[in-house]
């Protein structure tokens, strides 16, 4: 156990420290930061590589397993009622109380906090039970997410305020955070694995695709009703330690509070996890002690990490995106975001998860690595677009249909398990790292360069959600072309080969004559 979890920490470490020393050399060289601010920064990011150990360990031992038992048992079942009853209450218990979207929900000021949070979690809920549809009945992933994704844009069309467009995408993105994330993917796994038809593979992708675009669509439909108070965005708060003993205030105050969160957001798991123990009776002794064992380490793990995140990245990515905005460098926030988004999305605690998943489905063939790499480049594309529209005021509606066109055409061109994991990746991408220090970090360039907080600054999600689609649909184009040509090359060896034996037959026959 001591051996993996040194093992685990060591991975968060090796994913944290590249961001690190940019963000450390970027606030050196180009906007000198208070020595304050780089100090709780290195704290937050201490504490993230021990939260992230602690938590994708915690995730392996508990999440992923429970996910998958709930998800073999509901295919199980012969009522299709009962099971979409159940996907939907288990959607609507870990949105509501996932810590990304509380973070999120803080930094809105046109909608009050349980409003927004309510009706995220009902559209997450609504389309857990139509993903858990989806697999049981075997309906096209594409297919839906071409449907739900023109009904997105014909709604967003004739929504009266402008702020709720970034804000319903951005939504979107946060739901599907780190307490999500593992249970949704093993739950796929789970109802997919008992069908035992070609396509099972396939269809284990794709929930958490689908539990992103309900967010999207309820929150628009809000905004068809609600009039917004405000002007739908605050700029983050800059606490900043003037010394030692302040930074350890700092965070000795947050521990309670994300403490709380983290709890809540356990707790619904939890009972919902004893009851269906209770009436399934599934799990064996040591496989309950296992979970739990696996719920403690996922406790622990994510009261660090977002206590580092929270208290150390927020300040810090707020002042460091307000001064560099208003400094004569502006521009160079565009490059700089590529290089912190291509870095920071291996920070992401969900993302392990994801790519754990997807190589231990596809055997092999899609390893860690590459969807590493394909991830870090949708994120670099993300952050690119995010400063240019920012810096520029362009509205983010020129980025989303084009890139959503783009990501919905290619769904017809490559393989369907890479359609799944693509759109599932969008969702992963824009974790808690997104929401602490990336949404920040862009409403700061959005107060430092003058622009409209409620439109220019929100959407950054958004676009970190919708690149990821593009990219790894490409890898699967690539691999799919690759298979065709390794075929073709086996293909043609065997007609050689055929050629040589005929050959080989008529010389023969040629000499005994």
């Amino acid at each position: 156990m001591n051996k993996i979890l040194k093992q685990k920490i060591i991975e968060a470490f090796s994913a944290v420290l590249p961001i690190t020393l940019i963000v450390l050399l970027a606030a050196v060289i180009l906007v000198p930061m208070p020595s304050g601010a780089i100090l709780m920064f290195l704290t937050g990011a201490a504490l993230l590589v021990a939260g992230m150990g602690l938590f994708t360990m915690g995730a392996d031992m508990a999440l992923t397993p429970m996910g998958e038992g709930i998800g073999a048992q509901l295919a199980k079942k012969s009522s299709l009622a009962l099971a979409l009853i159940i996907g939907f209450i288990m959607g609507v218990i870990i949105t509501i109380a996932e810590p990304d979207l509380q973070v999120l929900a803080d930094q809105v000021s046109s909608i009050p906090f349980m409003t927004l949070i309510i009706t995220v979690g009902l559209g997450v809920g609504f389309f857990l039970a139509v993903a858990v549809l989806r697999i049981i009945l075997q309906i096209p992933l594409s297919a839906l997410l071409i449907i739900f994704y023109i009904g997105i844009f014909i709604v967003a069309y004739f929504i009266p305020s402008r702020s709720f467009i970034p804000m319903a995408f951005d939504s979107g993105g946060v739901t599907t955070g780190p307490m999500t994330v593992p249970f949704m993917l093993s739950m796929g796994v789970g109802l997919a694995a008992l069908r035992g038809d070609k396509h099972s593979q396939e269809d284990s992708f794709g929930i958490v695709a689908l539990c992103s675009v309900g967010p999207i669509l309820t929150v628009l439909l809000l905004g068809l009703f609600f009039k917004p108070a405000g002007g739908g965005g605050e700029a983050s708060p800059d606490i900043i330690a003037e010394n030692t003993q302040q930074v350890a205030l700092h965070f000795i105050r947050g521990i309670p509070r994300y403490f709380k969160d983290v709890c809540l957001a356990l707790a619904g798991i939890v009972i919902f996890f004893l009851v269906f123990q209770l009436v399934s009776r599934r799990f064996k002794k040591h496989q309950l002690l296992r979970i739990g064992v696996g719920f403690v380490y996922t406790l622990l793990g994510l009261v660090i990490f977002l206590t580092g995140v929270n208290v150390g990245f927020i300040p810090l990515g707020h002042l460091f995106g307000a001064e560099l905005a208003a400094s004569p460098f502006k521009w160079i926030l565009v490059p700089l975001g590529m290089i912190i988004g291509y870095y920071i999305v291996k920070a992401e605690p969900a993302v392990h998860v994801l790519n754990k998943q997807v190589e231990d489905v596809s055997r092999g063939a899609i390893s860690r690595k590459a969807m590493n790499t394909g991830l870090s480049i949708g994120m670099a594309a993300a952050l690119g677009i995010t400063m240019i529209r920012i810096l520029t005021g362009i509205s983010i509606m020129w980025f989303l249909i084009p890139g959503y066109a783009i990501a919905l055409i290619l769904t017809f061109f490559v393989p369907k398990i890479f359609t799944g994991i693509a759109f599932d990746s969008g969702g992963v991408c824009s974790g808690p790292m997104t929401s602490t220090f990336l949404l920040p970090l862009s409403m700061g360039v959005c107060q430092g360069a003058g622009k409209n907080m409620a439109i220019d600054a929100f959407g950054t999600v958004a676009a970190v959600a919708m690149t990821p689609l593009i990219v790894i649909q490409i890898l699967g184009l690539i691999y799919n072309l690759k298979i065709k040509a390794a075929a073709g090359a086996a293909v043609s060896g065997i007609w050689a080969k055929a050629d040589d034996e005929l050959t080989g037959i008529t010389e023969y026959e040629f000499t005994q004559h």
